[in-house]
């Protein structure tokens, strides 16, 4: 086991169908982290996977090819192979009940109702794992919930978010290299329309 090992989850769903939906902002998140670190995902078990180092900290980058509704057997499956610690462990997903732009980082928590999360705690059998939520709005009607992560972003919210996912790349590193308050106190915010979403 090496604490200086980490491992990434940004949860959505596999095919084209879903790709850029508001479920699927883990993807997102990740797919911009590896094109910035110009390194390629590559199919393994349970998932997508890149690695990359940084200042002697090793993250691996992971995205469940389970669907959502069964991330926690891709997140048991390579915890374990991998050797880490919960610790280490650190889980991005769209989030409903946060306006579109806000990003929450928590070290623990219940699963808010979100089927990926409930899944990773009830296979690992913790809530002790740290996630950011990253807010996509609630602009539904009664029942139209899965209608809504299922949708696309608007015109404006997509120039947005590059600057979304930068931001959580920095506080993912911060995370691992100077500690989980420090990277709280970068992420808990919001970006804003007025904000440059290419220079976060």
């Amino acid at each position: 086991m090496s604490d200086k090992s980490y491992l990434v989850v940004g949860l959505g769903n596999i095919g084209s169908e879903y790709a850029g939906t508001r479920h699927n902002i883990g993807f997102i998140v990740l797919d911009a982290w590896a094109q910035a670190s110009n390194i390629t995902f590559e199919p393994a078990r349970y998932g997508d996977v890149a690695e990359l180092s940084i200042k002697g900290r090793k993250f691996t980058l992971l995205k469940p090819s389970t669907y959502m509704n069964l991330s926690g057997n891709a997140v048991r499956y390579w915890i374990q192979e991998l050797d880490i610690p919960l610790e280490n462990l650190i889980v991005i997903c769209d989030d409903i009940n946060l306006p579109f732009g806000t990003i929450r980082m928590r070290m623990s928590g219940s699963d808010g109702g979100h089927n990926g999360l409930g899944n990773i705690e009830a296979l690992l059998d913790t809530r002790g794992y740290a996630r950011i939520r990253v807010g996509v709005g609630h602009e539904f009607r009664e029942g139209g919930q899965i209608g809504f992560v299922l949708g696309g972003f608007s015109e404006e919210q997509t120039a947005l978010l590059p600057g979304i996912a930068e931001r959580i790349r920095g506080g993912v590193q911060t995370w691992a290299l100077a500690g989980a308050q420090k990277a709280m106190t970068e992420l808990n915010t919001r970006i804003e329309k007025t904000e440059n979403a290419t220079n976060q």
